[in-house]
């Protein structure tokens, strides 16, 4: 019996999140510039938002390319952003076809124009698909989205448009990226680190977090599954004991 056969499609996490690490390591024991590994990374993307949607996961956000890697060697980072540009024109098809709603969140005005106009049109039109909603965290600092959730809601009381009284958790997330999308049940990430990496910090509150020793190339749909499982398997008590939830 294969995992997909053992998951309970009754309990499935709406929004799973991963941090997809070790693109580079994987190219580097081939042998291969780091580049490589991005390009097969590509894959793995493909085959798990093909994975997940295909049970019924709602939602997928990956960690594509953080504030923080701006600051990688600048041949690197714009053999990334070519990728991206050349991946998204090649996917659309695909998003297309398997009914996928592509998203993206993060400083976004940071990217290459060519990139950030083919991200647009991409999301434009995917916008009426209906099936999983493919997030894409780009130039995405979590720490960065807070703040500036902070500077909305405090240019909010400024105006007298909010009383500081009426100031909850809902009108924090109401400001964040992620705002109108559930917050991740899980949260997966690759190559054997255990790190959050300034990533949705937010929103992870309570999400069940999964570490597998994979490089990124080498995950696929199997391996979302086979987490699906473990987070399945766990007892989520968001603060109560055991007892409250039967």
């Amino acid at each position: 019996m294969g995992f997909k056969d053992q998951i309970d499609l009754l309990k499935l996490p709406q929004h799973i999140a991963i941090i997809m690490d070790g693109n580079g390591r994987w190219a580097k024991g081939k042998g291969k510039l780091r580049v490589f590994g991005h390009r097969n990374g590509v894959l793995s993307v493909r085959d798990v938002v093909e994975g997940a949607g295909e049970i019924g996961v709602k939602y997928i956000t990956l960690y594509t390319f953080s504030s923080e890697n701006w600051s990688r060697p600048k041949l690197e980072v714009s053999a990334i952003m070519e990728l991206m540009i050349s991946t998204i024109h090649k996917e659309i098809n695909n998003f297309m076809k398997n009914n996928v709603r592509l998203n993206a969140i993060g400083d976004l005005k940071m990217l290459p124009e060519k990139c950030y106009k083919e991200l647009a049109g991409a999301i434009d039109k995917t916008a009426n698909n209906t099936g999983i909603v493919l997030t894409l965290a780009l130039s995405y600092s979590s720490r960065r989205e807070i703040v500036q959730a902070a500077k909305n809601i405090a240019s909010k009381v400024q105006k007298g448009e909010l009383d500081i009284a009426n100031i909850d958790e809902e009108t924090f997330e109401n400001n964040l990226y992620t705002s109108g999308m559930p917050n991740p049940e899980l949260l997966i990430r690759t190559s054997g680190e255990y790190r959050i990496s300034n990533y949705l910090l937010w929103q992870i509150a309570y999400a069940e977090l999964y570490f597998t020793p994979k490089l990124w190339p080498d995950f696929r749909r199997e391996d979302l599954y086979e987490a699906i499982i473990d987070y399945q398997k766990r007892e989520r008590r968001f603060g109560m004991i055991s007892e409250q939830l039967n």
